[in-house]
């Protein structure tokens, strides 16, 4: 319903961690990710006993919680934080606090809900939950992050 929000994503197949986004408005965003079964990181973690990394679980948060609604929250209009977005802007994670409860294993797919703390002067944070297909929760914490500019040097 939400997906077009998609294409304003930074990255590449190999490393976009949402299939859908199911809410989005102002105040928050829920979306989910199915997690590949031959993902690249189950091969050696770990070797016949696979388990998604807290690494990626983090970057799935990030990813559906912070970015996708740091960047609606620019393109909607909402310029009074005096933030732009164009070709050269790109996310950065600036912080991170999450607990992690549940593991989360290959084919599994997990749901991310993330609720806006505060979006000012182009610093968004957020509260963002992780749960599994049965409801549980898998990892929350509060992430925050900026829109920056890139600059290329010739």
């Amino acid at each position: 319903m939400y997906n077009d929000i998609l294409t304003y994503l930074p990255y590449k197949s190999s490393f976009l961690f949402i299939d859908n986004i199911s809410a989005l408005d102002m105040n928050g965003v829920t979306g989910d990710y199915t997690l590949r079964k031959d993902a690249f990181f189950y091969e050696d973690h770990f070797v016949n006993n696979p388990v998604t990394p807290g690494v990626i679980i983090t970057e799935i948060m990030a990813q559906i919680g912070l970015v996708v609604l740091g960047i609606h929250l620019i393109i909607s209009g909402n310029r009074k934080a005096g933030v732009t977005m164009d070709g050269g802007s790109f996310p950065l994670l600036t912080a991170t606090d999450v607990s992690f409860f549940k593991m989360v294993l290959p084919g599994e797919k997990v749901i991310v809900t993330s609720k806006k703390q505060y979006f000012r002067f182009g610093k968004l944070k957020c509260l963002i939950e992780m749960h599994n297909g049965a409801a549980e929760l898998v990892a929350k914490g509060i992430f925050s992050g900026i829109i920056k500019n890139a600059v290329i040097k010739k």
